[in-house]
């Protein structure tokens, strides 16, 4: 373990490791993934750039909406916390709709009207696009779905396993910048 404050060498800036989650906001999989995702978070601090990318899946009515009120979230500083918050409560999105999205975002203490003005222009669906059709490009077929150093990690079918296969992935990655 080489802990860079006791190291003689000279401080060079890190590159964080990349890991994208492909994610959908009303997919029951993704929010049972949040606590792995919490706890990459925690565990590597500034050291891993977890990256939101967006997949809605057309069985779910609310999701591109969600994705781009995740995205709306994002440019007001809170979009981990308002995807936590969305996962939370699938059940009342896939009754709700809309509305449920831009409550939250007002629980949060987000500007709510910005959020319905961002839903209604549609200025963040191009972001969604762009990531849903790289998604499958790259063979996403379904979420969770996690690229960390080049390889696609499938989380819909099963989580399990797959936080350690991240984290070995990150610390190797980690070791080799050092």
């Amino acid at each position: 373990m080489n802990d860079s404050s006791t190291d003689s060498h000279p401080a060079r800036p890190h590159v964080p490791v990349v890991l994208d989650v492909w994610c959908e906001l009303q997919c029951p999989d993704c929010r049972d993934a949040q606590d792995d995702i919490q706890a990459l978070s925690e565990r590597y601090g500034d050291r891993l750039e977890l990256r939101l990318r967006h997949f809605p899946l057309e069985k779910h009515r609310h999701a591109f909406a969600a994705a781009q009120a995740a995205e709306e979230a994002m440019v007001q500083g809170q979009g981990w916390p308002y995807v936590r918050a969305v996962l939370a409560r699938t059940g009342e999105l896939a009754a709700g709709g809309e509305p449920v999205l831009v409550r939250i975002a007002d629980e949060l203490g987000l500007d709510s009207g910005e959020f319905d003005t961002a839903l209604i222009d549609g200025r963040h669906m191009l972001i969604v696009d762009a990531d849903q059709a790289e998604g499958k490009a790259i063979g996403v077929t379904g979420t969770p779905t996690y690229v960390v150093g080049g390889e696609r990690l499938d989380g819909g079918s099963s989580q399990a396993g797959l936080r350690e296969r991240i984290e070995e992935i990150v610390d190797r990655l980690l070791a080799e910048e050092a």
